[in-house]
């Protein structure tokens, strides 16, 4: 009988996300691709450094053992490299006892055709085209932006997020960039009983809730917040929309306008999904950060 994922939390998660493959990438870029594979090779049992969201995967992985063991978080490695170049990513996988145990090496193209097939919550990349294929495809994704900062020593996983073209649909953000701020906080009043439709990250969201009403009232290792721009009247809408969707978010921070990365920083944030890159650039100053190429604002930034 087939082995199914489909209760898990599943993240999948690139190669260069988990480990940091700087040098070896400006092998590829600067000397083509057999220079990189003998580089791989000739370095297979050297492990490579942590990467970006090393932190966030060990954290992620550790909630099954909280769980006596059972395997509610499984974390899938998703490669460009082949299985040739990629058996150095499993050395250091297993030199850090990262529980890892299912990979696709797409060999040079992307590995995002396989998300739906491991029914993936969440993809974690350092490719941005990958990223939006992912997004587009229906499934949360971000493009980790690296930042080199010293990682957080915590057990505690604590997740942020933005709300509009996030965690909900960005049709709040199309009236606030057509007609400004007064047109927004308007439309939002007279819609402040009508729920916003969920954005890429809903699912992954609703995915961490089941996994957070496993533990016990104060004993539960993740925490969530929304870090969102919004502001009164525009949270009584957010508020409507989360209660009508039955999911529960640990902290709520609506700081109308106030730039957010203080306020993460003061959260702990091991990683905030944002759709502005603009937020994503003053914000990974202070914590792993990912953008999420979704929304208006970035159908602007590609045009």
């Amino acid at each position: 009988m087939p082995v199914l994922l489909g209760d898990k939390l599943v993240i999948a998660i690139s190669s260069r996300a988990l480990f940091d493959l700087d040098e070896s990438h400006r092998v590829y870029e600067q000397e083509g691709l057999e220079a990189y594979r003998l580089y791989q090779i000739e370095r297979e049992d050297t492990p490579l450094d942590r990467g970006e969201a090393f932190t966030l995967v060990e954290k992620l992985l550790r909630i099954n053992q909280l769980l006596d063991g059972e395997t509610r978080v499984e974390v899938v490695l998703l490669s460009r490299n082949s299985a040739d170049t990629g058996l150095r990513v499993f050395n250091s996988i297993q030199h850090y006892n990262l529980n890892i145990t299912r990979a696709a090496f797409a060999g040079g193209r992307s590995p995002f055709t396989y998300i739906p097939a491991f029914g993936c919550h969440l993809f974690l990349s350092t490719h941005a085209e990958d990223v939006r294929s992912t997004l587009e495809a229906g499934f949360a994704a971000a493009t980790i932006l690296p930042a080199k900062r010293p990682r957080e020593q915590r057990d505690e996983l604590r997740i942020a997020f933005d709300g509009d073209a996030v965690l909900f649909s960005d049709e709040s953000e199309q009236v606030f960039q057509r007609e400004g701020l007064a047109a927004f906080q308007a439309s939002e009043l007279a819609s402040a009983r009508e729920p916003l439709r969920g954005g890429p990250f809903k699912p992954f969201l609703a995915a961490l809730n089941r996994i957070q009403s496993e533990f016990p009232n104060g004993d539960c290792p993740i925490r969530t917040a929304l870090f969102t721009a919004r502001s009164a009247p525009a949270h009584e809408r957010v508020i409507r929309t989360l209660r009508e969707w039955n999911i529960r978010l640990d902290e709520s921070l609506f700081l109308g306008g106030l730039d957010k990365s203080e306020f993460l920083r003061a959260f702990g944030a091991d990683l905030f999904f944002d759709d502005q890159e603009g937020h994503c650039q003053r914000a990974v100053g202070f914590v792993p950060t990912g953008h999420v190429p979704h929304g208006i604002s970035n159908l602007k930034s590609r045009g």
